[in-house]
């Protein structure tokens, strides 16, 4: 199991299969990283942006260590990767992608672009 966290003003976390496909996400508080269920025997991934040292710090008191992962460009990625779970419906599915907004914030999907990123996969992998 692969659990990436995608740091900023919320935290965004992927639990991820080996073989890439998204598990569960969730978008938590900063402050509620000690009590995120980690499996045990996880590899788990931060994104290097805002934040990320917060975030080590909280994991190494929690005993785990974790590896940095260049996180330039997820949140676009991120949202793309929403957009191929949750495409739209009705007149939405008209309008261009890049025009629309989902409905709330997608740091799990930030996340899941993380742990996709170090799995070596490309977004056009995952759509496929």
């Amino acid at each position: 199991m692969i659990v990436a966290l995608d740091p900023g003003r919320n935290l965004g976390v992927a639990y991820v299969t080996p073989a890439g496909e998204l598990e569960r996400g969730l978008v938590i508080e900063p402050a509620a990283l000690a009590e995120l269920e980690l499996p045990e025997a996880a590899t788990v991934l931060v994104g290097d942006g805002t934040g990320s040292r917060e975030v080590l710090a909280a994991l190494a008191a929690r005993g785990v260590t974790a590896e940095l992962v260049g996180e330039r460009g997820t949140s676009l990625e991120g949202r793309d990767l929403y957009f191929a779970a949750h495409p739209p419906r009705g007149l939405a599915r008209l309008v261009p992608r890049g025009l629309l907004s989902p409905p709330g914030p997608i740091d799990d999907y930030a996340a899941f672009a993380i742990a996709l990123r170090w799995l070596g996969r490309s977004q056009a992998e995952r759509r496929a």
